[in-house]
């Protein structure tokens, strides 16, 4: 069931979702907001799904939601597989991040 675009967590069962800030070296969004789509695509490849993503120009930081069929169990083992991988290794070939640092934590949907 949607609730003003989002999906409600009775709607989220048996699903595992990740949220992710990082912080941005200023001056460097640009670059990253244009990069995204590329590693979006991995991510895609190995069953994720990018709920959403926002650039926070203003203090410098790239926001992401990210989720996976399952429970952590599956994400994490989701994720060791993806983050292996010769396509992640690829999106990330010739690419220098700007981000200086990263918070991620597991989240529940409050709606």
């Amino acid at each position: 069931m949607l609730f003003c675009g989002m999906i409600l967590a009775s709607d989220r069962r048996n699903m595992t979702v990740q949220l992710r800030r990082y912080e941005v070296q200023e001056g460097e969004m640009e670059r990253l907001v244009a990069w995204f789509p590329t590693i979006a695509a991995v991510r895609d490849q190995y069953g994720f799904t990018i709920e959403a993503a926002y650039a926070d120009e203003e203090n410098s930081e790239f926001v992401w939601i990210v989720s996976y069929p399952g429970d952590l169990d599956a994400f994490e083992t989701a994720l060791a597989s993806y983050n292996e991988s010769p396509e992640r290794a690829a999106a990330f070939d010739g690419f220098e991040s700007p981000v200086t640092q990263m918070h991620l934590s597991y989240v529940n949907s409050a709606l």
